[in-house]
C-alpha cells in the first residue's frame, strides 16, 4: 500500500497529479522483454478532503496518464515493428475501443488527395505511408472544432541528407511522436467529455534513402497546389505536415494545432525539459501555455519572426523546406508551417527536445515521455474558437 497526500491544495487537482505522477513515474516499456521487471502500482491510497472531488480527479489522471502511456508505447516502439501501415491499424484498433472515427489513406488515396509532402518523404521507402483521420464527437452541442496535427516520422534516417550514425540518429525511431502524442490524446476525450469537435491527423511514413527517394533539388507540391523546393531532406516532417495542415483549413477546422519532433534547433536553445510553442493565434498559443502549467509539460514561446520569411524563398518554387542559413531554424520551420494555416489560428509545439530522457525524471520515467499528449488533451477537453 502506498499513501499519498498533498496539503493546501484543491482535492480535484491533488489527487490527479498524484494518480498521474505514480502511474506516468512507474512506466516501464517491457513489451519487448522475455522477463520484465514488475513496476505496477497495486495499491495508491489518496487522503482528501473532497470526496467527490478527489474522485472525479482520480478518473481525469487516470485517463490522461493511460493517454501518455499510448503514447509513450508506440514511440518506444521500434521501427520495424511499427511501420506506419502498423501505426494506422493501431489507430483503428483503440479507435474501436475508446469511441473515435478512424479513417485511413493509403498510398493510392493520398495520391488522389495531391498529398505531395507525405509521398514525397515516402519515396525512398519499401513501406507504403498512410495518412490517419481521426474524429471525435461530443454527445451534445460541440463548442468549436479543434484541429490537431501529427508528425509520424516511424524512422528517420534523414534520406538522401543522411544524418551521422551517433546517438541520436538512434533515436530516429521517436520521430513520430507528435503523431503518437495526438492518438493517445484522443483515447481521453470522450471519458473526460470533450466539449468540442476534435480532428486529427497523423501524417505517416519513414524517410529512407534509395534510388527512388526525393533528391536535393526537387520540386513537391503539396496540397493545394503550393510547390517546395526541397533544400534538405532531413527538413522532412515540415513536408509531411503541410498536407494535414492544408486539409485541416479545408475542413473549417476554429484552430489547429501541430504536435511534432521537428528541429535540432528547439533542443539546442531550450534542452531537454521544456518545449517550444510558436503560433499565429496568441490565444491557441496561451490555452497551450496555460495547459502546460496544470500537466507539468513546460512550454516556452518562441518568436514568429516574419523577417525571417524570405530565408525561405526558393528561385523556382514557391517555398523552400529549410532556411537560406543555419540560424534560428525552430522559426523558419514555423514559418514554414504558417504558410499552410493562413488565416486559421494556428500554433505549433516542437517536442524535439523532451522527447526522450536518458534517465527517470519525476514524472518522466527513461526513454520517450510522451510530452505533450496530457498538454493537447487539456487544451481539447474545453476548447472554444479563439477570437480572430
Amino acid at each position: 500500500m502506498r499513501v499519498a497526500s498533498l496539503a493546501g491544495v484543491e482535492a480535484e487537482t491533488a489527487a490527479r497529479a498524484l494518480v498521474e505522477g505514480a502511474l506516468l513515474a512507474r512506466y516501464r516499456f517491457a513489451a519487448l522483454k522475455a522477463k520484465p521487471k514488475e513496476v505496477a502500482i497495486e495499491r495508491l491510497q489518496l487522503a482528501a478532503d473532497g470526496l467527490d472531488a478527489g474522485t472525479a480527479g482520480v478518473g481525469t489522471g487516470i485517463a490522461a496518464a493511460r493517454a501518455a502511456s499510448v503514447a509513450r508505447d508506440l514511440t518506444n516502439a521500434p521501427p520495424a515493428h511499427l511501420t506506419a501501415p502498423d501505426l494506422a491499424d493501431v489507430a483503428v484498433e483503440l479507435g474501436e475501443r475508446f469511441g473515435f472515427g478512424v479513417e485511413v489513406f493509403d498510398k493510392a488515396a493520398l495520391i488522389e488527395l495531391g498529398c505531395g509532402g507525405l509521398l514525397g518523404v515516402n519515396a525512398g521507402s519499401t513501406v507504403e505511408p498512410r495518412m490517419v483521420k481521426l474524429t471525435y464527437m461530443p454527445e451534445g452541442e460541440s463548442t468549436g472544432h479543434l484541429g490537431l496535427v501529427g508528425k509520424g516520422i516511424t524512422y528517420d534516417s534523414g534520406g538522401i541528407s543522411l544524418k551521422p550514425s551517433d546517438g541520436m540518429h538512434a533515436l530516429m525511431k521517436m520521430d513520430m511522436g507528435g503523431a503518437a502524442n495526438v492518438l493517445g490524446a484522443f483515447t481521453a476525450l470522450r471519458e473526460l467529455g470533450a466539449s468540442a469537435a476534435v480532428t486529427g491527423w497523423m501524417m505517416c511514413t519513414d524517410n529512407m534513402p534509395s534510388g527512388s527517394a526525393t533528391k536535393l533539388g526537387d520540386v513537391l507540391t503539396a496540397r493545394g497546389g503550393t510547390t517546395v523546393e526541397v533544400k534538405n531532406t532531413d527538413a522532412e516532417g515540415r513536408l509531411v505536415m503541410m498536407d494535414a495542415i492544408a486539409l485541416a483549413v479545408e475542413d473549417g477546422v476554429d484552430a489547429i494545432i501541430d504536435i511534432a519532433t521537428l528541429t535540432g534547433a528547439a533542443l539546442m536553445a531550450l534542452g531537454q525539459s521544456r518545449a517550444a510553442v510558436l503560433g499565429t493565434s496568441q490565444a491557441v498559443v496561451d490555452s497551450l501555455l496555460e495547459a502546460s502549467g496544470t500537466t507539468d509539460e513546460p512550454l516556452w514561446q518562441l518568436p514568429l519572426e516574419q523577417k525571417y520569411r524570405k530565408l525561405l524563398d526558393s528561385d523556382i518554387a514557391d517555398l523552400s523546406n529549410v532556411g537560406a542559413n543555419r540560424y534560428a531554424g525552430a522559426t523558419t520551420a514555423a514559418l514554414f508551417l504558417a504558410e499552410f494555416a493562413g488565416e486559421t489560428p494556428w500554433a505549433h509545439v516542437d517536442i524535439a527536445g523532451t522527447m526522450a530522457v536518458d534517465s527517470d525524471e519525476s514524472w518522466r520515467s527513461k526513454g520517450a515521455t510522451g510530452f505533450g499528449t496530457r498538454t493537447l488533451v487539456e487544451v481539447a477537453r474545453t476548447f472554444t474558437p479563439p477570437a480572430k
